[in-house]
């Protein structure tokens, strides 16, 4: 069979593995994803004839092909998750690791202790961002800035961010969206004054990142350290 109908019977085989029949594909990827196929295919075509009379190796370079689209593809993924709404919850921004939870004072919005919670998203999570409690959007703001490694220190106040601020009846609570080493592309779908329901899209990281929260002092933490999180299913704290 010539290289170039394993490459497809092979991506067809992938986009068919339940993993992605009931998720969605964001529409962040699609160049990323198009140009990659593109480039592949071309790259396997292109040695189809030095390797007419070596199957085994064209088998290898069909597989790794298919196995590199599908990370790449895998990067855009979006599930289908239902969500109980609950004005007094505030639930996981985002798919990963809490990494930090700690009482910090916070300077850019409220000028006060907070207590904050740290979500590491890894290039294998899902890296939509959900909004963590429904209400208004009070403040959204871009900072440019380094790509420190997502655990650094420093990455909350010196990385390429956003900051937002969503707040209803129960309280207020920030959300930052930190570009880390190979996340170079911060996306977001909100400004301020907008008007927003819990569990709603509001942005995306690519190749994954950091997202804090600051929560109010008397917020109840409901999440411990190092315990991995589901977007818009675990619940981060109550108000």
């Amino acid at each position: 069979m010539p290289l170039s109908w394993q490459f497809l019977l092979l991506l067809c085989t992938y986009l068919l593995d339940s993993r992605l029949v009931f998720m969605t594909l964001h529409r962040e990827g699609s160049k990323i994803m198009i140009f990659t196929f593109i480039g592949l295919l071309v790259f396997n075509l292109a040695l189809t004839p030095f390797l007419s009379e070596n199957p085994i190796t064209r088998g290898l370079i069909g597989f790794f092909s298919i196995l590199i689209f599908g990370v790449v593809v895998q990067f855009f993924r979006v599930p289908n998750r239902k969500i109980e709404i609950n004005d007094g919850q505030v639930i996981s921004p985002a798919d990963g690791k809490v990494v930090v939870i700690e009482r910090v004072f916070e300077d850019e919005f409220y000028k006060e202790e907070r207590i904050q919670v740290s979500i590491f998203m890894s290039p294998f999570n899902v890296h939509v961002n959900w909004a963590p409690m429904a209400g208004l959007v009070k403040y959204a703001k871009y900072h440019p800035g380094k790509f420190l490694v997502a655990w650094h220190p420093k990455s909350s106040t010196e990385n390429e961010r956003t900051t937002f601020v969503f707040e209803n009846s129960k309280g207020s609570v920030l959300v930052r969206q930190i570009a880390g080493f190979l996340a170079r592309r911060i996306v977001y779908f909100v400004k301020k004054d907008d008007q927003i329901g819990q569990g709603d899209e509001f942005g995306f990281i690519k190749f994954g990142s950091r997202v804090d929260l600051l929560l109010p002092i008397n917020a109840k933490i409901k999440v411990d350290l190092d315990q991995k999180v589901t977007g818009k299913q675990t619940i981060i704290a109550e108000l």
